[in-house]
Protein backbone atom coordinates (compact mmCIF):
# COMPACT_ATOMS: atom_id res chain seq x y z
CA UNK A 1 0.00 0.00 0.00
CA UNK A 2 1.68 3.12 -1.30
CA UNK A 3 0.76 7.03 0.72
CA UNK A 4 0.76 10.12 -1.00
CA UNK A 5 3.81 12.00 -0.07
CA UNK A 6 2.86 15.37 2.44
CA UNK A 7 5.49 17.29 1.32
CA UNK A 8 3.25 18.37 -2.16
CA UNK A 9 -0.02 19.29 -1.59
CA UNK A 10 -1.72 17.97 -4.73
CA UNK A 11 -4.98 20.74 -3.59
CA UNK A 12 -2.57 23.71 -3.68
CA UNK A 13 -2.96 26.70 -6.27
CA UNK A 14 -0.12 26.72 -8.77
CA UNK A 15 2.05 29.12 -8.49
CA UNK A 16 3.49 30.57 -11.97
CA UNK A 17 6.84 30.45 -12.22
CA UNK A 18 8.94 33.87 -11.47
CA UNK A 19 11.09 34.48 -15.17
CA UNK A 20 13.22 37.33 -13.51
CA UNK A 21 14.29 35.81 -10.31
CA UNK A 22 14.78 31.99 -12.43
CA UNK A 23 17.52 33.81 -14.99
CA UNK A 24 18.62 36.12 -12.59
CA UNK A 25 17.08 39.16 -13.38
CA UNK A 26 18.67 39.60 -17.41
CA UNK A 27 16.41 40.13 -20.31
CA UNK A 28 17.57 40.18 -23.82
CA UNK A 29 17.33 44.04 -25.52
CA UNK A 30 17.63 44.50 -28.78
CA UNK A 31 18.21 48.63 -30.13
CA UNK A 32 20.52 49.97 -33.12
CA UNK A 33 23.52 49.35 -31.78
CA UNK A 34 22.26 45.02 -31.62
CA UNK A 35 20.97 42.75 -28.98
CA UNK A 36 22.11 42.76 -25.51
CA UNK A 37 22.28 40.52 -22.25
CA UNK A 38 20.53 43.38 -19.65
CA UNK A 39 21.19 42.19 -16.05
CA UNK A 40 19.95 44.96 -13.13
CA UNK A 41 21.88 44.22 -9.97
CA UNK A 42 21.56 46.00 -6.57
CA UNK A 43 25.39 47.22 -6.13
CA UNK A 44 28.45 45.40 -4.92
CA UNK A 45 31.63 46.56 -2.95
CA UNK A 46 33.26 47.76 -5.84
CA UNK A 47 33.27 51.08 -7.84
CA UNK A 48 32.93 50.71 -11.64
CA UNK A 49 32.88 53.35 -14.54
CA UNK A 50 30.09 53.71 -16.51
CA UNK A 51 30.46 53.99 -20.31
CA UNK A 52 27.45 55.95 -20.92
CA UNK A 53 28.89 59.72 -18.70
CA UNK A 54 32.21 58.55 -17.88
CA UNK A 55 31.55 59.08 -14.18
CA UNK A 56 32.05 56.49 -11.47
CA UNK A 57 29.18 54.34 -10.64
CA UNK A 58 30.03 54.26 -6.56
CA UNK A 59 29.62 50.92 -4.40
CA UNK A 60 26.53 49.67 -3.10
CA UNK A 61 24.61 51.45 -5.89
CA UNK A 62 21.87 49.65 -8.42
CA UNK A 63 22.65 49.70 -11.80
CA UNK A 64 22.80 47.74 -14.98
CA UNK A 65 25.89 45.23 -16.20
CA UNK A 66 25.18 44.70 -19.75
CA UNK A 67 27.26 42.89 -22.88
CA UNK A 68 26.63 41.39 -26.39
CA UNK A 69 23.62 38.22 -26.91
CA UNK A 70 25.78 36.95 -29.75
CA UNK A 71 28.30 35.94 -26.63
CA UNK A 72 26.00 34.40 -24.37
CA UNK A 73 27.64 31.27 -23.65
CA UNK A 74 31.15 32.16 -22.36
CA UNK A 75 31.10 35.57 -22.16
CA UNK A 76 34.54 36.90 -21.27
CA UNK A 77 33.51 39.58 -18.02
CA UNK A 78 36.36 41.91 -19.41
CA UNK A 79 33.42 42.55 -22.12
CA UNK A 80 30.56 43.09 -19.50
CA UNK A 81 29.89 46.95 -18.85
CA UNK A 82 28.66 48.72 -15.95
CA UNK A 83 26.16 51.36 -16.24
CA UNK A 84 24.12 53.85 -14.48
CA UNK A 85 20.40 52.44 -15.28
CA UNK A 86 19.63 56.12 -16.38
CA UNK A 87 23.04 55.94 -19.15
CA UNK A 88 22.04 52.75 -20.38
CA UNK A 89 18.09 54.08 -20.91
CA UNK A 90 19.56 57.20 -23.08
CA UNK A 91 22.00 55.14 -25.17
CA UNK A 92 20.60 55.35 -28.22
CA UNK A 93 19.94 58.97 -27.54
CA UNK A 94 23.33 60.05 -26.76
CA UNK A 95 26.83 59.00 -28.06
CA UNK A 96 29.07 57.36 -25.53
CA UNK A 97 31.92 59.61 -23.70
CA UNK A 98 34.95 59.20 -24.57
CA UNK A 99 37.76 58.75 -22.19
CA UNK A 100 40.97 61.44 -22.85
Amino acid sequence: MSRRSSKRPYGAQHVPLDVDRATGGRTVQESADGEWVVQRVRGGDREFRCPGCDQLVPTGTAHVVAWRADAWYGEPVEDRRHWHASCWDARGRRAPTRRR
